[in-house]
């Protein structure tokens, strides 16, 4: 299996979520082995962050990559799309401190990465293999990852509020027979009405509306839409740890599991797993089908 980057330069226009401001968004291709950079062209030449968790240094309803006081925010939602469409290298050029939220999804950016065009490189694509249990937990809340041969991911969210039905709070993904695209691409971030005054005291949430997010008040959900699917709630966290988990520069053969997780937990138990060489090696695949069945699904099946 073989890296793949962009075919063509792509651009869009957006808002940031959280800072409201206007920001513009180019991905290039990129060499082999140079894996996912980021680039603040508003600052001029040279400020440039590539992926990392070392990088995430505020997950403050986001993952933020900072770097010598530069800040990229909310990369989340793209490095999800990167992940579902197999994608190794790209530049990632931005005109502002955060990413464009779009419709709130991965969707917009799976179709940005589409009509650029993806090709395959002349270097084999590197993996991460999990090869002990690593969890990480703070109070109730915990994250694993855990040996499999493929990759897969299980989450269970916990709000006690009417929109919210018990059955639609977990949901459990094998990569090998489920479709990025099709069961998690487009489910959109949420928020709550009265979060609203806390977000906005602490300057987040300045772009938000219910054109880029699932709006909720006491009883409800306030989108004239509805839900795109009816566990959305749960599907978007999978959808936000698919993108952080990606923060590693590689893909991962692992089964990941979390209950009530976030940004701040997926990024310590990757920091964890690194912490431990006993715990993870880096293969390659010559064959591509000695590769994990669900690569062949994750990458292939939408393209």
């Amino acid at each position: 299996m073989l890296q793949r980057t962009l075919a063509n330069t792509i651009r869009a226009i957006g808002v940031g979520l959280h800072s409201g401001e206007k920001v513009e968004l180019t991905l290039s291709p990129a060499p082999v082995d140079s894996g996912i950079v980021f680039r603040r062209v508003d600052l001029g030449e040279g400020v440039a962050l590539k992926v990392g968790p070392d990088l995430v240094n505020d997950t403050r309803l986001s993952s933020t990559l900072v770097k010598d006081g530069v800040r990229v925010a909310t990369i989340e939602h793209l490095m999800s799309a990167f992940a579902g469409l197999g994608i190794d290298n790209v530049v990632v050029d931005v005109t502002a401190s955060e990413m464009p939220i779009m419709d709130g999804s991965a969707a917009p950016f799976i179709y940005l990465v589409q009509q650029a065009g993806v090709v395959e490189q002349k270097a084999l694509k590197r993996f991460v293999r999990v090869r002990k249990t690593v969890t990480v937990e703070d109070g109730d809340k915990w994250v694993r990852l855990t040996p499999h041969e493929g990759y897969k991911v299980r989450l269970t969210i916990e709000f006690n509020h009417p929109a919210f039905k018990k059955s639609a709070q977990s949901v459990e993904l094998d990569f090998a027979h489920t479709s990025y695209i099709k069961e998690v691409a487009r489910a959109r971030t949420f928020g709550f009405m009265h979060e609203v005054e806390y977000m906005r005291t602490n300057n987040l949430g300045q772009g938000g509306s219910m054109e880029n997010a699932i709006v909720l008040d006491e009883y409800k959900v306030l989108n004239h839409d509805g839900l795109r699917y009816e566990d959305e709630f749960v599907r978007h966290k999978v959808l936000d740890a698919i993108g952080d988990l990606y923060i590693l520069g590689y893909p991962l053969i692992a089964s990941f599991e979390g209950f009530k997780s976030g940004h701040a937990m997926n990024n310590r138990l990757l920091r964890a797993l690194l912490a431990d060489s006993e715990a993870y090696e880096f293969v390659s695949f010559d064959d591509p089908d000695l590769a994990p069945p669900a690569f062949h699904r994750l990458q292939w099946s939408a393209i």
